[in-house]
């Protein structure tokens, strides 16, 4: 399956060497021995403004010391990066360095289609296994050499309204999903929308089918379920955690959520017109730029009853076929160095993957309470767009969306998803 989609790519990237942003990706990239080399780094679009001023900073940062480099950084949205990535992949028109998920089903995919360049030598030259905690490492190593280097390592939790869970009557966040349900719906009896999603954004409703997912089948089942050992289509807890999805976006989350953007739903959260919202550490700055004190907000992990946190790590890869690997594996050692990860902790992720960066959490509070349910947890269930191969991801969000929209029922989504998976392997 990965195979034919990674062939198409590659037919692709030689009809069309641009980005699908629709903006030309090619320039001068220092090859004609005047001036600086130049490294092409491409990253997802970010959601705080703060974030985006920080990845500025750190690359005129990275130039002022290094003058014989330069770096261009390029933001595209989530769907318009991977897409520009598999339009070039195999082809030197793409970047030197790029952003990606860890995950088998995206940044694997790019791993085992030849597109990203193992950095073995690098880590040696610069003692990279001793730099990075080994649990993160995990992620950049299992597919043999060493992929990618850490950038994050991301905890996804449920955020929520303190002033509005106090309306509801709730007097402290839930520990089991029968005590998350009833809170729900306090919420709703208050006159309070329980929950803010974004359905526009496929990924943002998934996260509360992946928890239903883990809570119904168990951590042992959820896992054969993602990676392919075991059939959507058979499984009693596949068909619950779907009649959950379809009951609970008709009742908790906000009206017209189909029809928006993440981007749009968390005002909902910020102006207090909601009362949870499903996200990663990285929603504790969109906190404080939304005009919300964190004091105001608290976090509770995702009670499935496995001891697992939901999360995954993201990382930053060299492709191979950049003309500049050097230069690039260089502005990586900086840009994962405990300076900058200290000076932008909280604001990338709150989880530092430098075993030697400290930082101002305690300005963070949330971002610490994040940090202790990591550091508590047994294990992390993966988002299933990083387990799935992307064909088999759209098919997922085609059906989850079909369910909550009433066009398939709960008891077929299983069924059809498992033909889906079985007719294009």
């Amino acid at each position: 399956m990965r195979a034919r989609v990674w062939a198409t790519a590659a037919l692709t990237a030689l009809l069309a060497l641009t980005g699908c942003t629709g903006q030309s990706i090619t320039g001068d990239d220092g090859d004609s021995g005047s001036g600086p080399v130049t490294v092409k780094w491409w990253m997802v679009t970010q959601n705080a403004d703060s974030a985006t001023a920080a990845l500025k900073d750190v690359v005129k940062d990275f130039e002022k010391t290094n003058p014989d480099i330069k770096v261009d950084l390029q933001f595209r949205a989530v769907d318009a990066h991977k897409d520009a990535l598999r339009t070039t992949a195999g082809s030197d028109q793409g970047p030197d360095i790029y952003y990606y998920w860890a995950g088998p089903g995206l940044g694997g995919t790019l791993v085992e289609s030849g597109v990203s360049l193992d950095l073995s030598k690098y880590y040696q030259q610069f003692n990279w296994t001793s730099r990075f905690n080994e649990s993160t490492l995990k992620a950049f190593s299992q597919y043999g050499g060493f992929h990618g280097v850490p950038w994050t390592q991301r905890t996804e939790v449920v955020y929520y309204r303190k002033d509005l869970f106090t309306k509801a009557g709730i007097s402290a966040p839930p520990t089991t999903f029968a005590e998350w349900e009833q809170d729900a719906q306090k919420l709703k009896a208050a006159g309070v929308t329980p929950f803010a999603f974004g359905g526009k954004d496929n990924w943002h409703v998934m996260r509360l089918l992946d928890t239903f997912i883990e809570t119904n089948c168990g951590a042992a089942k959820g896992d054969q379920l993602n990676t392919g050992k075991a059939s959507w289509a058979t499984e009693p807890c596949v068909t619950k955690s779907f009649e959950q999805l379809k009951t609970w976006s008709a009742n908790y989350f906000n009206k017209g959520f189909a029809g928006l953007a993440q981007t749009q739903a968390s005002p909902l959260f910020f102006s207090g017109k909601a009362a949870m919202q499903i996200e990663g550490d990285w929603f504790t700055q969109q906190v404080i730029d939304g005009g919300v004190k964190p004091s105001d907000v608290g976090v509770f992990e995702l009670p499935t009853g496995t001891d697992r946190l939901y999360g995954f790590s993201e990382g930053q890869y060299i492709t191979k076929a950049s003309k500049h690997p050097e230069q690039a594996a260089k502005f990586l050692d900086y840009l994962t160095s405990a300076e900058v990860e200290g000076k932008n902790l909280g604001v990338f992720a709150a989880i530092p993957v430098n075993k030697d960066t400290k930082g101002a959490t305690e300005q963070q509070p949330l971002n610490t309470e994040i940090g202790e349910l990591t550091k508590s947890a047994k294990g992390f269930f993966l988002n299933n767009d990083q387990n799935f191969s992307t064909d088999v991801t759209t098919e997922y969000w085609r059906i989850q969306n079909a369910v909550t929209g009433g066009s398939i029922k709960p008891a077929d989504a299983g069924p059809a998803l498992q033909k889906f998976i079985d007719s294009h392997k």
